[in-house]
C-alpha cells in the first residue's frame, strides 16, 4: 500500500512538473510574440514619417528601370529589393554625368521573405521618391515550374507590405 502511495505521489510530483513546463514555455511564447509585435508596431511607425504616394508622380511609369521607388522581385525563395538612394549633392550641376550617376547609388539586396519588414522599414526617407509605395513584380528569373510558388509569395509580401501601411505598385513580371 505504502508503495501504491509513492507511485501516485510520484506520478502526480510529474504532472505537476508537466503542466509547469507547458506554463513556461506559454509565457515564453508569449513574451516573443509582445516582442515581435513591438517590433512590427516600431517598424510601422518609422514608415508613417514617408509621406502618402503621389500617384501623378509614376502613373506614367511603365519600365523597371525609370522606376525610382524601391522596387520589389520576387523569386520562388528569394526577394530582390532594389533601391536608388538620393542624391546628396543639392547642386543640378552635374547631374547624370560620369560623376553624379544613378548607377552609383542603385543598391539591390537579396532578402529572405521573413526579413522584408525590417528591410523595409530600413530604407532611407531619400529613397522614396514617389512617396510610400513599392513596385513589386514577379521574378523573371523564376523557373516555370517555380511561378505557383512565386505567385504565392508575391500575395504574401503584398500583404506584408499592406500590413506595414505601404502602398504597393504590382507590375507583371519583366
Amino acid at each position: 500500500m505504502a508503495f501504491l502511495l509513492g507511485l501516485c505521489l510520484a506520478g502526480c510530483h510529474k504532472g505537476e512538473q508537466a503542466v509547469e513546463g507547458v506554463a513556461h514555455n506559454a509565457a515564453k511564447a508569449e513574451h516573443q510574440a509582445q516582442a515581435a509585435a513591438t517590433q512590427h508596431d516600431q517598424e510601422r511607425a518609422a514608415l508613417e514619417q514617408i509621406p502618402l504616394p503621389t500617384k501623378s508622380l509614376y502613373i506614367d511609369i511603365h519600365d523597371p528601370a525609370a522606376w525610382t521607388n524601391p522596387f520589389l522581385s520576387v523569386g520562388s525563395d528569394m526577394l530582390t529589393l532594389r533601391i536608388i538612394l538620393a542624391d546628396e549633392n543639392p547642386s543640378p550641376a552635374g547631374v547624370g554625368t560620369l560623376l553624379r550617376t544613378e548607377a552609383a547609388r542603385r543598391q539591390e539586396l537579396n532578402l529572405r521573405p521573413s526579413d522584408l519588414d525590417e528591410a523595409v522599414a530600413a530604407i532611407p526617407a531619400g529613397a522614396w521618391h514617389y512617396g510610400r509605395v513599392i513596385a513589386v513584380a514577379e521574378s523573371s528569373t523564376a523557373a516555370p515550374k517555380d511561378r505557383p510558388k512565386v505567385r504565392r509569395n508575391v500575395e504574401s509580401v503584398i500583404r506584408q507590405l499592406n500590413d506595414l501601411g505601404v502602398v504597393v505598385e504590382e507590375w507583371p513580371a519583366r
